[in-house]
Protein backbone atom coordinates (compact mmCIF):
# COMPACT_ATOMS: atom_id res chain seq x y z
CA UNK A 1 0.00 0.00 0.00
CA UNK A 2 1.30 3.37 -0.95
CA UNK A 3 1.73 5.51 2.14
CA UNK A 4 0.61 9.06 2.38
CA UNK A 5 3.43 11.58 2.35
CA UNK A 6 3.57 13.97 5.26
CA UNK A 7 4.28 17.58 4.38
CA UNK A 8 4.23 21.03 5.88
CA UNK A 9 2.20 23.76 4.16
CA UNK A 10 0.50 23.40 0.74
CA UNK A 11 2.46 22.92 -2.48
CA UNK A 12 1.75 21.37 -5.89
CA UNK A 13 3.76 18.32 -7.09
CA UNK A 14 2.98 17.40 -10.67
CA UNK A 15 -0.78 16.92 -10.83
CA UNK A 16 -1.08 16.28 -7.10
CA UNK A 17 -1.81 18.91 -4.46
CA UNK A 18 -0.23 18.71 -1.03
CA UNK A 19 -2.60 20.18 1.58
CA UNK A 20 -1.77 20.33 5.24
CA UNK A 21 -0.19 16.94 5.99
CA UNK A 22 -1.87 14.92 3.27
CA UNK A 23 -0.96 14.11 -0.33
CA UNK A 24 -4.31 14.39 -2.13
CA UNK A 25 -4.99 12.86 -5.54
CA UNK A 26 -6.37 15.07 -8.39
CA UNK A 27 -9.96 13.83 -7.93
CA UNK A 28 -10.01 15.02 -4.33
CA UNK A 29 -8.33 18.29 -5.35
CA UNK A 30 -11.20 19.01 -7.74
CA UNK A 31 -13.81 18.29 -5.11
CA UNK A 32 -12.01 20.48 -2.60
CA UNK A 33 -11.78 23.34 -5.07
CA UNK A 34 -15.48 23.12 -5.87
CA UNK A 35 -16.39 23.16 -2.20
CA UNK A 36 -14.18 26.12 -1.35
CA UNK A 37 -16.17 29.36 -0.94
CA UNK A 38 -15.58 32.01 -3.57
CA UNK A 39 -13.75 35.11 -2.42
CA UNK A 40 -16.29 37.75 -1.42
CA UNK A 41 -16.42 40.98 -3.38
CA UNK A 42 -14.97 44.00 -1.58
CA UNK A 43 -17.57 46.02 0.32
CA UNK A 44 -17.83 49.62 -0.81
CA UNK A 45 -16.99 52.14 1.87
CA UNK A 46 -19.98 54.00 3.29
CA UNK A 47 -20.12 57.50 1.79
CA UNK A 48 -21.03 59.14 5.11
CA UNK A 49 -19.05 58.69 8.32
CA UNK A 50 -19.84 59.70 11.89
CA UNK A 51 -16.97 61.98 12.94
CA UNK A 52 -15.47 61.31 16.37
CA UNK A 53 -15.97 63.86 19.10
CA UNK A 54 -12.93 66.16 19.32
CA UNK A 55 -12.91 65.73 23.13
CA UNK A 56 -14.06 63.21 25.73
CA UNK A 57 -17.78 62.89 26.37
CA UNK A 58 -17.35 64.40 29.83
CA UNK A 59 -15.08 67.25 28.73
CA UNK A 60 -17.80 69.90 28.49
CA UNK A 61 -19.08 69.56 32.04
CA UNK A 62 -20.81 71.21 33.76
CA UNK A 63 -22.40 72.83 30.70
CA UNK A 64 -23.17 69.50 29.00
CA UNK A 65 -23.26 66.21 30.89
CA UNK A 66 -21.51 63.12 29.49
CA UNK A 67 -24.68 61.02 29.16
CA UNK A 68 -26.32 63.66 26.99
CA UNK A 69 -23.15 64.06 24.93
CA UNK A 70 -22.80 60.32 24.30
CA UNK A 71 -26.46 59.79 23.43
CA UNK A 72 -26.54 62.90 21.25
CA UNK A 73 -23.44 61.92 19.29
CA UNK A 74 -23.86 58.16 19.01
CA UNK A 75 -27.64 57.77 18.81
CA UNK A 76 -28.94 60.98 17.23
CA UNK A 77 -26.09 62.00 14.92
CA UNK A 78 -25.25 58.35 14.34
CA UNK A 79 -28.83 57.62 13.24
CA UNK A 80 -28.66 60.38 10.63
CA UNK A 81 -25.40 59.01 9.22
CA UNK A 82 -26.87 55.50 9.04
CA UNK A 83 -29.98 56.81 7.30
CA UNK A 84 -27.88 58.59 4.66
CA UNK A 85 -25.86 55.45 3.98
CA UNK A 86 -29.08 53.43 3.72
CA UNK A 87 -30.44 55.94 1.20
CA UNK A 88 -27.25 56.20 -0.86
CA UNK A 89 -27.64 53.00 -2.95
CA UNK A 90 -30.88 54.33 -4.45
CA UNK A 91 -29.88 58.00 -4.71
CA UNK A 92 -26.84 58.65 -6.91
CA UNK A 93 -26.52 62.19 -5.52
CA UNK A 94 -25.51 60.71 -2.15
CA UNK A 95 -23.02 58.16 -3.36
CA UNK A 96 -19.93 60.37 -3.24
CA UNK A 97 -20.65 61.70 0.24
CA UNK A 98 -21.47 65.23 -0.89
CA UNK A 99 -22.89 67.55 1.77
CA UNK A 100 -22.79 71.31 1.18
CA UNK A 101 -23.50 71.16 -2.56
CA UNK A 102 -26.60 69.06 -1.90
CA UNK A 103 -27.83 71.34 0.88
CA UNK A 104 -28.00 74.14 -1.68
CA UNK A 105 -30.49 72.13 -3.75
CA UNK A 106 -32.24 70.25 -0.99
CA UNK A 107 -35.70 71.41 -2.12
CA UNK A 108 -35.38 69.07 -5.10
CA UNK A 109 -34.44 66.05 -2.98
CA UNK A 110 -36.56 63.70 -0.85
CA UNK A 111 -37.54 64.89 2.62
CA UNK A 112 -35.42 62.13 4.16
CA UNK A 113 -32.32 63.67 2.57
CA UNK A 114 -33.23 67.13 3.83
CA UNK A 115 -33.69 65.85 7.37
CA UNK A 116 -30.71 63.53 7.63
CA UNK A 117 -28.19 65.48 5.57
CA UNK A 118 -29.12 68.59 7.53
CA UNK A 119 -28.65 66.68 10.78
CA UNK A 120 -25.26 65.37 9.67
CA UNK A 121 -23.98 68.80 8.66
CA UNK A 122 -25.43 70.56 11.70
CA UNK A 123 -24.08 68.12 14.26
CA UNK A 124 -20.67 67.86 12.58
CA UNK A 125 -20.37 71.63 12.95
CA UNK A 126 -21.81 71.63 16.47
CA UNK A 127 -19.16 69.30 17.94
CA UNK A 128 -16.32 71.44 16.56
CA UNK A 129 -17.59 74.83 17.75
CA UNK A 130 -17.40 73.64 21.35
CA UNK A 131 -14.36 73.03 23.55
CA UNK A 132 -13.74 72.42 27.25
CA UNK A 133 -14.20 75.56 29.31
CA UNK A 134 -11.12 77.75 29.15
CA UNK A 135 -9.76 76.06 26.01
CA UNK A 136 -11.82 77.75 23.31
CA UNK A 137 -9.77 80.92 23.07
CA UNK A 138 -11.24 84.27 22.07
CA UNK A 139 -12.64 85.64 18.81
CA UNK A 140 -9.95 86.59 16.31
CA UNK A 141 -9.41 90.28 15.70
CA UNK A 142 -11.24 89.98 12.36
CA UNK A 143 -14.25 88.25 13.92
CA UNK A 144 -14.31 90.64 16.89
CA UNK A 145 -14.29 93.62 14.52
CA UNK A 146 -17.14 92.13 12.47
CA UNK A 147 -19.20 91.50 15.62
CA UNK A 148 -18.60 95.07 16.75
CA UNK A 149 -19.58 96.37 13.32
CA UNK A 150 -22.74 94.31 12.89
CA UNK A 151 -24.03 94.03 16.49
CA UNK A 152 -22.31 96.94 18.28
CA UNK A 153 -20.76 94.63 20.90
CA UNK A 154 -20.08 91.01 21.83
CA UNK A 155 -22.69 91.21 24.59
CA UNK A 156 -25.30 92.46 22.14
CA UNK A 157 -24.51 89.62 19.73
CA UNK A 158 -24.78 87.03 22.50
CA UNK A 159 -28.08 88.46 23.65
CA UNK A 160 -29.55 88.41 20.15
CA UNK A 161 -28.25 84.89 19.51
CA UNK A 162 -29.60 83.61 22.83
CA UNK A 163 -32.98 85.16 22.06
CA UNK A 164 -33.08 83.41 18.69
CA UNK A 165 -32.26 80.10 20.38
CA UNK A 166 -34.77 80.56 23.20
CA UNK A 167 -37.65 81.55 20.93
CA UNK A 168 -37.19 78.89 18.24
CA UNK A 169 -40.52 77.11 18.66
CA UNK A 170 -40.21 73.35 19.03
CA UNK A 171 -37.03 71.81 17.68
CA UNK A 172 -34.34 73.55 15.69
CA UNK A 173 -31.10 75.49 15.65
CA UNK A 174 -29.79 79.01 16.25
CA UNK A 175 -27.05 80.32 13.96
CA UNK A 176 -24.46 83.04 13.57
CA UNK A 177 -23.83 83.23 9.84
CA UNK A 178 -21.71 85.13 7.39
CA UNK A 179 -23.86 86.32 4.51
CA UNK A 180 -22.67 86.54 0.92
CA UNK A 181 -22.01 90.28 1.38
CA UNK A 182 -19.64 89.49 4.26
CA UNK A 183 -21.87 90.79 7.04
CA UNK A 184 -22.77 88.72 10.09
CA UNK A 185 -26.38 87.86 10.90
CA UNK A 186 -28.28 85.77 13.42
CA UNK A 187 -31.07 83.45 12.40
CA UNK A 188 -32.74 80.22 13.45
CA UNK A 189 -34.08 77.26 11.52
CA UNK A 190 -36.65 74.55 12.30
CA UNK A 191 -35.90 70.87 12.66
CA UNK A 192 -32.59 70.00 10.94
CA UNK A 193 -32.64 72.84 8.41
CA UNK A 194 -29.70 75.21 8.17
CA UNK A 195 -28.82 78.47 6.37
CA UNK A 196 -27.00 76.67 3.54
CA UNK A 197 -30.27 75.17 2.33
CA UNK A 198 -32.16 76.71 -0.55
CA UNK A 199 -35.29 76.56 1.65
CA UNK A 200 -33.82 78.77 4.40
CA UNK A 201 -35.42 82.16 5.05
CA UNK A 202 -31.99 83.73 5.66
CA UNK A 203 -29.07 82.21 3.79
CA UNK A 204 -25.38 82.32 4.57
CA UNK A 205 -22.46 80.26 5.81
CA UNK A 206 -22.80 79.08 9.43
CA UNK A 207 -19.89 80.00 11.68
CA UNK A 208 -21.58 79.14 15.00
CA UNK A 209 -24.59 76.94 15.69
CA UNK A 210 -26.53 75.81 18.74
CA UNK A 211 -28.76 72.75 18.84
CA UNK A 212 -31.99 73.49 20.71
CA UNK A 213 -33.68 70.16 20.15
CA UNK A 214 -34.72 68.80 23.55
CA UNK A 215 -32.41 65.81 23.14
CA UNK A 216 -29.48 68.27 23.36
CA UNK A 217 -30.28 69.35 26.90
CA UNK A 218 -33.32 67.69 28.49
CA UNK A 219 -31.52 65.10 30.65
CA UNK A 220 -29.74 67.86 32.55
CA UNK A 221 -31.90 70.96 32.16
CA UNK A 222 -35.37 69.46 31.71
CA UNK A 223 -37.54 72.23 30.23
CA UNK A 224 -35.15 75.06 31.18
CA UNK A 225 -33.81 75.78 27.72
CA UNK A 226 -32.64 79.23 28.79
CA UNK A 227 -30.32 77.73 31.43
CA UNK A 228 -28.80 75.43 28.80
CA UNK A 229 -28.21 78.36 26.44
CA UNK A 230 -26.57 80.46 29.17
CA UNK A 231 -24.25 77.61 30.22
CA UNK A 232 -23.35 76.78 26.61
CA UNK A 233 -21.53 80.08 26.09
CA UNK A 234 -18.84 78.82 28.50
CA UNK A 235 -17.85 76.05 26.06
CA UNK A 236 -17.91 77.92 22.74
CA UNK A 237 -14.74 77.25 20.76
CA UNK A 238 -13.95 80.74 19.47
CA UNK A 239 -10.83 79.47 17.74
CA UNK A 240 -12.97 77.30 15.48
CA UNK A 241 -15.66 79.95 15.07
CA UNK A 242 -12.98 82.42 13.97
CA UNK A 243 -11.58 79.91 11.49
CA UNK A 244 -15.02 79.32 10.01
CA UNK A 245 -15.67 83.06 9.81
CA UNK A 246 -12.46 83.67 7.91
CA UNK A 247 -12.91 80.70 5.57
CA UNK A 248 -16.41 81.99 4.72
CA UNK A 249 -15.02 85.27 3.39
CA UNK A 250 -17.02 86.44 0.36
CA UNK A 251 -15.43 86.05 -3.04
CA UNK A 252 -13.80 89.23 -4.31
CA UNK A 253 -15.96 91.18 -6.72
CA UNK A 254 -14.65 91.88 -10.21
CA UNK A 255 -14.38 95.60 -10.90
CA UNK A 256 -15.13 96.88 -14.41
Amino acid sequence: MRSLALIVGSVAVGSTLLIGSLLLPPSVQAASSAAAPAASAPVAAAPYVLPPLPYAADALQPAIDPETMSLHHQRHHGAAVKALNDLAPTLPALQDGAIEALLGQVSSLPAAVRNNLGSHYNHSLFWTVMAPAGQGGAPSSALAAAIERDFSSMDAMKQQFSQAAATRFGSGWAWLIRKPDGKLAITSTPNQDNPLMDVAEVRGTPVLGLDVWEHAYYLKYRNLRGDYIAAWWDVVNWNEVSRRFESAAPAPQNTP
